[in-house]
């Protein structure tokens, strides 16, 4: 079981209070580290007032952020937005002349490939099919595959995916793991850096962010440095995959570097305030209970399915490795962790509830 710490690194494992908020956040997490299926969990809860401030787990142990890698692809575009440098509303296609995206989007025998917007493609809205989790027709999904036996792809592998898949329908929300993979080849092309070298230079050196970083193909010796994850009750290590989703995924951080990075990119630290603004401007379903923005998740809970109790809205974005990166603005509360579980979905999020409403006690 992971240790009750303070919000301090350097210093040594706090006793546990014996009331309060901080212990019924405290006993909430320690009985999922107890579960069976969980991996390693390492939990943070803090509130803007300081009243609440708890760590579970080691601060700077890394762990596999998954999909919430996706706020780092956001606050780059948004820099590049601010820059003059890319326009949200123009096609993606004219950004990726290197890349064959002809047939990628074919919705009623119409190719929409060449009219996809960045914006779409960061809402998931474009209509892409999801290469990673999306019913693919010569067999298992890319997941189920990697979890069988573990191989790597590229982008052009992805695009040569996604365009034997069915496709949504644009306009309406379809996660796509696939459009943030052409999102990446973006950021790559307009920065003339890898994505883990853009990754590097604009966020997490300035941000003085130095356990975070991009796993990629030179990573994967050090796989077994990284807190593991689980699939059900089996361990899931598949390093050729985790170097593969790069910008979709590929994000490997730490406690405390996730809360630097959350509070800088909801502080206005990353990219212009007003941006922030507009990718909160319109939101969408995905999948029950989350909704997409622009480059954004929220997770709201209707209040019978919280017995009645009041949850405010989390925004930030989650990760299927077990992963939540959120604030609750409303109740001025920041809760960064993973319970590294890449099955049991809602492990996350339950527990997300549960130590929010324990904080606001």
């Amino acid at each position: 079981m992971a240790p009750l710490t303070s919000s301090d690194p350097a210093s040594e494992p706090a006793s546990e209070p014996a009331s309060g908020p901080a212990a019924a956040i405290a006993a909430l997490v320690r009985k999922v580290d107890a579960d069976p299926r969980s991996g390693e969990v390492l939990w943070r809860v803090r509130s803007d007032d300081g009243a609440v401030d708890v760590t579970y787990g080691n601060p700077g142990r890394r762990f596999f952020i998954a999909s919430a890698t996706k706020l780092y692809v956001t606050a780059i575009l948004a820099q590049l937005r601010a820059e003059g440098r890319l326009d949200w509303d123009a096609p993606i296609a004219p950004y990726l002349p290197d890349l064959d995206l002809a047939g990628i989007l074919v919705v009623k025998g119409g190719d929409r490939s060449s009219g996809m917007t960045v914006h779409e493609v960061m809402a998931h809205t474009s209509g892409l099919a999801d290469y990673f989790e999306g019913r693919r027709p010569d067999g298992p999904t890319t997941i189920e595959r990697a979890i069988a036996a573990d191989f790597g792809w590229t982008v052009a592998d992805v695009i040569a995916w996604t365009k034997l898949m069915r496709p949504g329908t644009p306009g309406k929300g379809l996660y796509s793991d696939t459009g943030y993979q052409l999102l990446g080849a973006l950021i790559e092309r307009l920065t003339g850096r890898s994505f883990g070298d853009a990754v590097a230079a604009r966020i997490t050196r300035p941000l003085g962010m130095t356990s975070t970083s991009v796993f990629g193909p030179a990573d994967v010796i050090r796989h077994g440095e990284t807190s593991a994850m689980r699939w059900g009750d089996a361990p899931l290590r598949i390093p050729l995959a985790m170097a593969s989703v790069q910008a979709d995924g590929g994000v490997v951080s730490t406690l405390d570097d996730g809360m630097a990075f959350v509070d800088a990119f909801f502080g206005g630290r990353l990219f212009p305030a007003a941006l922030l603004a507009e990718m909160q401007r319109d939101w969408h379903r995905i999948f029950f209970p989350l909704q997409y923005g622009t480059g954004i998740m929220r997770f709201t809970m209707p209040r019978v399915l919280t017995g009645f109790r009041a949850v405010p809205p989390f925004i930030g974005h989650s990760g299927a490795s077990g992963t939540v990166m959120f604030r609750a603005a409303d109740i001025g509360l920041t809760i960064v962790g993973t319970v590294n579980q890449a099955k049991h979905r809602s492990m996350p999020y339950q527990l997300m509830v549960r130590t929010a409403l324990a904080a606001r006690r």
